[in-house]
């Protein structure tokens, strides 16, 4: 499994690492998945069993206390700062209004904005999940785009990301709209990294079996 303490792996090392090691290396591992989820999960029971303003001191002051226990630990703390940046400001948009629901605003729209990208990349022939496997396991290059196949891979599996991210999120815009907070919040954690999850290891899957179809063929 891919630790904090182990750089990325990139290329051609990268497709060829086994599944779980390239699964957990998205996700930061299983306890980048945990920790992710931590603040969301506090705030959501906080603010039933207590109130909203306990609810998003609790849910920010576990964020922050991940981040600090991974920089004494001299750990990465990427995927702890991105997620406490969506926590501070939908911590703030909560306190300002008094509405636990719009803690969960930022990322809905972020969320959103996400799944038109996606399938608006479609559009112009730019898959985004191309994009984004070139970045984490290709090495930057651009080879794929001249392979039909993988162009094809790649094009179904970014309509599959995008038709799932919008569909989560409206779910959740349509929560937020109706002010069920509680039920909101148990669908961010179902639909969140659980999710995620799915929608990597279909595409690893995807694109390990066309590499290793290519493979057998030469």
């Amino acid at each position: 499994m891919v630790t904090d303490q182990q750089p990325a792996a990139t290329g051609k090392e990268a497709a060829e690492q086994p599944f779980g090691e390239q699964l957990a290396g998205q996700l930061g591992g299983v306890r980048g998945i945990i920790e992710a989820s931590v603040p969301v999960a506090v705030f959501v029971i906080m603010n039933i069993v207590w109130d909203l303003r306990p609810a998003i001191i609790t849910a920010a002051a576990s964020a922050v206390a991940i981040a600090v226990w991974r920089l004494v630990r001299k750990e990465t703390i990427r995927h702890a700062i991105n997620g406490l940046f969506g926590i501070a400001v939908g911590a703030y948009l909560a306190w300002k209004s008094g509405e636990a629901s719009d803690f969960y605003l930022p990322g809905i729209l972020i969320g959103l904005a996400y799944g038109l990208g996606m399938l608006v990349s479609v559009l112009f022939r730019q898959p985004a999940v191309g994009w984004v496997w070139a970045v984490v396991a290709g090495g930057g290059k651009k080879e794929w785009r001249d392979n039909p196949r993988l162009l094809r891979i790649f094009t179904w599996l970014t309509i599959l990301w995008g038709v799932v991210w919008l569909a989560k999120n409206i779910l959740r815009w349509t929560l937020y709209a109706m002010s069920a907070e509680t039920t909101l919040g148990v669908v961010t954690l179902v639909a969140g990294y659980p999710v995620t999850g799915g929608l990597v290891a279909i595409t690893i899957w995807a694109v390990r079996k066309d590499l290793s179809l290519k493979r057998a063929a030469a």
